[in-house]
């Protein structure tokens, strides 16, 4: 079967997704991509090059698959000749829906954040199919869209909620975790239980009440040290030029790995992974360093239980912020506690190998 994937926003986890399905799947999959950089642009006006794209390259296809960050309806307009009678499905990385809109952007301050959230829901119903990366999100998603369709004026066709729950399903996302066991960790002594931060630096990961917790185990003098990776961006939370002051002699390591390589080797060298995102429909970050042997503490939210072997929820899953510096308490403290849990098996059915197959299976729609 030849699959034509569609990806505006050509980048990070959306990059990552459709690069691993295509190498990993039986049939053939052609992307059709963006660079992804200016996302609200994309999602008004990707659709209108990849439709230029689609009807300059593509030949035949038999399914048209593309991401939330797709203007679904304008693609198929402007390429109905093109595609009529060819199948579609949508795959959620994340939706504007339910996703949280940063308190400074200009677009929630005048009311225009809610045209996003409108084109998601427009697409899915223009889709045959439509695959959420977790069952929170398939959820969450779901959920919020009656109260979003009851504040407009009329016409309001709330039926259509039951008709996309009807086409909905969940099929996690796929990772290439097992290229994550090509590299050995870094030579290091380690003097104290490593604590680690793999996010983005920006608000939804919520690095405030992260790095709070460990100024204030400073304070208290507690041991410990910390491994800090991901990209900054243009308007960082200001907590990441504090900590490089405050908890300098904590810090093994801070910034972006250059490398695939020296990322994983991080993760390897790492112990404990305190989470504490307000958003993540996924969160891949969290399964690859699981992968890696890290022990996850996660908040009793979003998609991060999914995660966890039920039997261990009770001890890697919290509750109030509170909870979580007592469990990071708990880590230095005790090292035993940290050498139980095998989270590498807890997250090994997400690899590519695994998933690949089941994934070429769901889109015979």
């Amino acid at each position: 079967m030849h699959i034509t994937l569609i990806e505006p926003f050509f980048t990070g986890s959306h990059q990552q997704w459709a690069e691993g399905w295509q190498k990993y799947s039986r049939h053939e999959i052609e992307i059709l991509s963006m660079k992804g950089r200016h996302w609200k642009w994309r999602m008004f006006g990707g659709a209108v090059t990849m439709a230029r794209e689609f009807k300059e390259k593509i030949k035949k296809t038999d399914l048209i698959v593309v991401s939330d960050m797709l203007d679904l309806t304008t693609f198929l307009a402007l390429t109905k000749k093109e595609t009529q009678g060819i199948r579609v499905a949508i795959y959620f990385h994340e939706n504007q829906l339910t996703y949280p809109w940063s308190p400074t952007d200009e677009d929630v301050k005048k009311g225009r954040h809610n045209e996003y959230a409108f084109m998601n829901y427009t697409s899915a119903l223009a889709a045959d199919k439509l695959f959420f990366n977790s069952n929170y999100h398939l959820q969450s998603f779901l959920s919020a869209l009656p109260d979003f369709l009851k504040q407009f004026p009329d016409a309001q066709e709330l039926q259509n909620v039951d008709i996309l729950k009807n086409k909905s399903e969940v099929l996690h996302l796929g990772v290439d975790l097992n290229k994550m066991d090509d590299f050995d960790v870094k030579s290091r002594i380690k003097k104290y239980p490593i604590f680690l931060w793999n996010h983005r630096w920006e608000y939804d990961k919520n690095p405030e009440s992260f790095f709070d917790i460990f100024l204030s185990l400073k304070k208290e003098g507690y041991l410990f040290q910390l491994i800090i990776l991901g990209e900054k961006y243009a308007r960082s939370p200001s907590i990441f030029e504090t900590i490089k002051k405050e908890l300098k002699n904590k810090i093994i390591h801070i910034g972006y790995a250059e490398s695939f390589q020296e990322y994983v080797q991080w993760l390897k060298m790492a112990d404990v992974l305190p989470v504490t995102s307000t958003q993540d429909f996924f969160g891949g970050s969290i399964v690859e360093a699981m992968y890696c042997g890290v022990v996850p503490l996660l908040p009793n939210r979003l998609a991060y239980p999914e995660h966890i072997f039920e039997e261990n929820k009770k001890e890697l899953i919290y509750n109030s912020e509170e909870e979580l510096k007592n469990k990071i308490i708990q880590c230095i403290e005790d090292k035993e506690f940290i050498s139980k849990f095998n989270t590498k098996k807890m997250v090994a059915h997400y690899d590519w190998k695994i998933i690949a197959p089941i994934y070429d299976e769901k889109f015979l729609i």
